[in-house]
C-alpha cells in the first residue's frame, strides 16, 4: 500500500486561500483526510481527494479531549494508516504526532517542497501580504 498524506483542515485551507490547492496532488498524487476536515473546509474536495473514517473512533475521542476535533480524526486515521504523514500547522498536535510516532508537516514545509521540486518557480510571491488574511493558520 503507498504511503498515505494526510492533511488536516488549516492545510487545505490556506492553500486553497493563495490559490495553490492543486500543489498537494502535484507532489503527492492522492491525498487523504476525515470526513470531519471535508466538513471543517467546507468546499467540495477535489477528486484526488479520498476522504476516510478512522476504523476506531475511540482513539479519536481520547485524541478530542487534548485537541480539536480534525485534528484528532486526522491524528487517529494516521495511528490506522501505516507509514503515512500527516499534514499539521497545530504546535499542539504536531506534539502529540511526535509523542505517538507519527510523521508529519506543515503548509510551510509543503511550499518548500514544492519549490524543491520544481512545482514552484519561487516562494516570494507569498509574501506576508499574502498570507495576511490566512496567518492565523500558521501561528504556533
Amino acid at each position: 500500500m503507498p504511503k498515505a498524506i494526510i492533511a488536516d483542515t488549516s492545510c487545505l485551507i490556506v492553500l486553497s486561500k493563495i490559490g495553490e490547492l492543486t500543489l498537494l496532488a502535484r507532489i503527492y498524487g492522492q491525498i487523504t483526510t476525515t470526513p470531519v476536515i471535508a466538513k471543517e473546509y467546507g468546499e467540495e474536495l477535489p477528486d484526488w481527494v479520498t476522504v476516510l473514517e478512522p476504523a476506531d473512533p475511540s482513539k479519536q475521542r481520547v485524541l478530542e479531549l487534548h485537541l480539536d476535533r480534525g485534528e484528532a480524526s486526522a491524528i487517529a486515521l494516521a495511528m490506522e494508516l501505516a507509514a503515512s504523514t500527516l499534514i499539521l500547522d497545530d504546535q499542539k498536535a504536531r506534539k502529540v504526532a511526535e509523542r505517538l510516532g507519527l510523521s508529519y508537516t506543515g503548509t510551510i514545509g509543503i511550499l518548500i517542497k514544492a519549490k524543491r521540486s520544481g512545482h514552484l518557480p519561487a516562494l516570494a510571491p507569498f509574501s506576508r501580504r499574502s498570507f495576511h488574511p490566512v496567518s492565523i493558520f500558521l501561528m504556533p
